[in-house]
C-alpha cells in the first residue's frame, strides 16, 4: 500500500471538527491527514437562534463554522482545529441535508432547472480562539430533471446523497445533474482549500 503523503510539519496533528467524508479526504489528499473530533453541537438549534439577526446565508455559514472550530478546539487544547459549514439557498429557500431518500428526491425536484447558491465557510481555532475564517460561494445551475431521472440517480447513489447539503456529489455522478457550475471546485465540495492552506503555510505548519 502506498504510504500517505504528509506535509504537516508540526508535532501536534491537525484536527477536523466535522463528520464530512469529503472534507476529510480533501485534507488527507493534500497531505494534512487530520484527527477527527465530534463536539456536541445542535446545528439546527444554533441556526434557529440566528434567524432573529437576519444574517445573510454566507454570514450564517461563517458563524456556524467558527462555533464548530471553537468547540472542537476546547476538546483538543493547543491543536489547530478546523470547523466548516455549507449552506445552500435557492431564492428564499434554504436547504439542509435531506433526512431520507424521499426528502432528497423532493430537494432535487425543487432545484432541477434552477440556479442556486452554495456557500462554504471554514474557520480555524486554537484554545477557543478563532485564528482564521473564510467564506466563498458558487453558483450551480441544475439541468431540468424528470422524476424518472431523479429516481435513477437516487437508486445509484443510495444513502450517500444524504451526506451532502444539495443531495449531489459533484466529484462523482452528481456532475451529470448540472448544465453550468460557476465557482471554486473545493468550495463546492465543502472546504475552500487554497485559502486554508495559505493560512497554515503562514503559520509555519507545512513543509511545502
Amino acid at each position: 500500500m502506498k504510504p500517505a503523503l504528509n506535509v504537516w510539519a508540526i508535532k501536534l496533528p491537525l484536527v477536523l471538527a466535522s463528520k464530512s467524508r469529503a472534507r476529510f479526504e480533501l485534507l488527507s489528499n493534500a497531505g494534512m491527514m487530520p484527527d477527527l473530533v465530534a463536539p456536541e453541537f445542535d446545528e439546527r438549534a444554533f441556526e434557529a437562534s440566528l434567524k432573529n439577526e437576519k444574517l445573510p446565508t454566507n454570514d450564517q455559514a461563517m458563524v456556524l463554522a467558527v462555533e464548530k472550530a471553537r468547540l472542537g478546539s476546547l476538546l483538543r487544547p493547543s491543536h489547530y482545529v478546523i470547523g466548516a459549514d455549507q449552506m445552500l439557498n435557492c431564492g428564499d429557500e434554504v436547504f439542509h441535508k435531506a433526512a431520507n431518500l424521499a426528502e432528497a428526491k423532493q430537494h432535487l425536484a425543487f432545484l432541477a432547472g434552477k440556479t442556486h447558491e452554495l456557500t462554504s465557510a471554514v474557520a480555524v481555532a486554537r484554545n477557543g480562539q478563532t485564528l482564521f475564517q473564510y467564506t466563498d460561494s458558487a453558483k450551480m445551475t441544475m439541468r431540468p430533471l424528470t422524476s424518472d431521472q431523479i429516481d435513477a440517480y437516487c437508486a445509484l447513489l443510495g444513502g450517500s446523497i444524504l451526506l451532502s447539503v444539495g443531495c449531489y456529489e459533484l466529484e462523482g455522478l452528481g456532475v451529470h445533474l448540472f448544465d453550468r457550475v460557476e465557482g471554486d471546485f473545493f468550495t463546492i465540495l465543502g472546504l475552500p482549500l487554497e485559502p486554508l492552506i495559505g493560512f497554515f503555510r503562514n503559520e509555519g505548519c507545512l513543509s511545502l
